[in-house]
Order: C-alpha cells, then structure tokens, then sequence
C-alpha cells in the first residue's frame, strides 16, 4: 500500500498540484477507488480510466506483495521456470519403465551362434491368450472312447508310441487350439489319468466330451460302460519333453511355408515370425500348422506363446520340410 501510495502521489504532483480543498478531496478519493481495486483484484478497475502513472503505480502495487521477500527476483519467473521442471519430469518419467522393457526385448532377439537356440520371455497378461479351454478350470463332460491306433489324429502329431490320448470336442477343439494339450481327466468313481490331446472329435460330440484312446479308457472304466461322466482340466505337466521342437510342413520354402510346434508343456496359444523388423503372428489352421502364404519369416526367428502367456524365441531353425528340430527351450511348469 505504501508504494501506491507513494505513485500516485508522484502522479498527482506532475499533472495536478495542489489547490486547496478539493483537490485534497479528489485525491483522497483516487486512493480509495485505488485501495478498492487491489482488493477486488481489478487492477485499477477496467471501467473506470485512471492516469497512466497511477496505473503503473496499481501494477507495481499488485506485483511487489506476491515477490519472495528479499528475493529481487521478477514475480513472473516462477511461472517460467515449473513448465520448464514439469517437463523434465515428464521426460524422464518413462526412462525407469523403458528399461524392463529394453531387456527381455534384447534377450530374445539376440541369436545364439548354435543351430535351433532359444530364449523365453514372462508376459503378464493371459486374458487374451487362452481360448475355450483356461488353465485351472474345471469343465465337466463325458468320456466316450474310440481306436486311436498309432495315435496320429487331426494335430497332425504323427504316430506316438504313448497312446494315453485323446480327441477334443469340436467346440472345444477351435481350430487345433487344444492340440498337445494335457488333460487331467477324472470320473466320478475316483479314478484318474493323465491324456495328450492329439485328435479332434468332430461333431454331434458335444462341448466338454473327450473321446478318449481304448487305453486311457480302460483306466477309468470298463469299455462297455460307453459314456462315463467326466471333469476335466488342463494340466502344466512336469513330465512333459525337456524340449520343444519346431517342423516345417511338406512342400514349405521361401515362398510358402507351414509351421508346428511339437513336445509343448503348455498349449499353444499364438506363433509369430520375424518380418520386416517386427514380429508377425500367422494363422492357425484346424490341421495345428501355422501358415504364412507369402513366405515371411519362413526360415527366420520364431516366437512361440504358451496360454500362461510365456513367450519362446527360437533361432536357426531351417527351412527343412517333414524334419522334427529341436530347440533348447520349453515352456515352466504351472
């Protein structure tokens, strides 16, 4: 207040001097509309005019107060200076969170001068990964039986020598989604046993049934029961291959090729390759290849994710038609 006091003052002296009682009474009366203008925060009131000295008195007046005391510093230099901080602080925010993620991507694109190496990878998220079949649900059904033979079937597996198997529902089955999976199957008597899902069981099989191996069968109940009622779940099995491993389909090349994961822990939920700089994810067919028609990526890297949401990397594996290769790497165990 003294220092608008003391500008207008200053003011007043250089247009008007002092004349008796009215100009004393004018005077007085500039300071009170002065004095009501800075408390209301008008800055001298935009209605009404006031000489240019006295309103750069009012804007010295209404700057000096909010000034650190003793500072000198300009007022305004306050508000330049935190959008300068906040931006640093924006800015370097991500640096912690761009770290992580630099490390795992760096692990798994880095090839190993052996043939058919790989690396894995944690992902978080699985919300999106498994489909019909979700690890630890229990989905109740009936078992019926059929002649598994070699134990060949739909997932194009091949012959195996272990014929505690198994064909999915057609539902259940979604375009091989299910294929190599482990199932643990349990009939209402108690009894138990652990089948590999190599086969699809087309419809009028209803979604939950398992049409399981004559030999997988016959530990649960006896064959002429026909229909035995059944939960099932899916299992993250410790005696799985220490491996997995990769085939290219007949007739792949540069141009063309199909791609299987063979010995999977866990089932399989996406397949991608290496294109372009990036990864790729290919389609899955109902026969458990994933196929890329235009040849991208056939004979590069490929990355494998479980339904857990662990991603496999793999390197050099060639384009070698019918061939089984093993990588060095395997899903955890869940």
């Amino acid at each position: 207040m003294k220092a608008t006091k003391h500008a207008v003052t200053r003011a007043r002296r250089g247009r008007w001097p002092v004349r008796g009682v009215p100009l004393a009474v004018a005077a007085v009366a500039v300071l009170v509309c002065l004095g009501l203008a800075l408390l209301t925060g008008n800055g001298g009131g935009a209605g009404t005019p006031q000489p240019a000295a006295a309103t750069a008195a009012v804007s010295a007046a209404a700057t000096e107060p909010s000034a650190p005391p003793g500072s000198g510093a300009p007022v305004d230099a306050a508000p330049s200076e935190s959008p300068s901080s906040a931006a640093a602080s924006v800015t370097a925010s991500p640096a912690p969170t761009a770290t992580p993620t630099a490390k795992p991507s760096a692990s798994t694109a880095a090839p190993s001068p052996a043939a058919a190496t790989g690396s894995a990878r944690a992902v978080t998220s699985t919300a999106s990964l498994a489909g019909r079949i979700k690890p630890g649900t229990s989905y109740p059904g009936v078992a019926t039986s059929y002649d598994a033979a070699d134990g060949n079937g739909a997932c194009s597996f091949g012959p195996s020598g272990d014929l505690m198997v198994a064909a999915m529902n057609h539902t259940d089955y979604e375009s091989s989604s299910a294929c190599g999976a482990y199932v643990l199957v349990r009939a209402a008597g108690g009894a138990s046993i652990t089948v590999r899902i190599v086969n699809e069981c087309p419809l009028p099989c209803a979604p939950g049934q398992l049409d399981l191996s004559h030999e997988a069968f016959a530990k649960l109940a006896e064959l002429s029961v026909g229909r035995l009622p059944i939960t099932w779940t899916v299992l993250s099995p410790g005696t799985a291959p220490d491996t997995v491993s990769i085939r290219y389909k007949t007739g792949s090349s540069q141009w063309w090729c199909g791609i299987q994961v063979i010995g999977h822990r866990n089932p399989v939920a996406a397949l991608e390759v290496r294109s372009g700089g990036g990864w790729r994810r290919l389609s899955r067919t109902d026969y458990n290849y994933f196929l890329s028609p235009d040849g991208s990526g056939c004979g590069g890297s490929i990355r494998v994710t479980d339904v857990y949401g662990e991603q496999l990397t793999v390197d050099g594996i060639a384009v070698k038609p019918d061939v089984i290769q093993p990588t060095r790497v395997q899903f955890a165990r869940h």
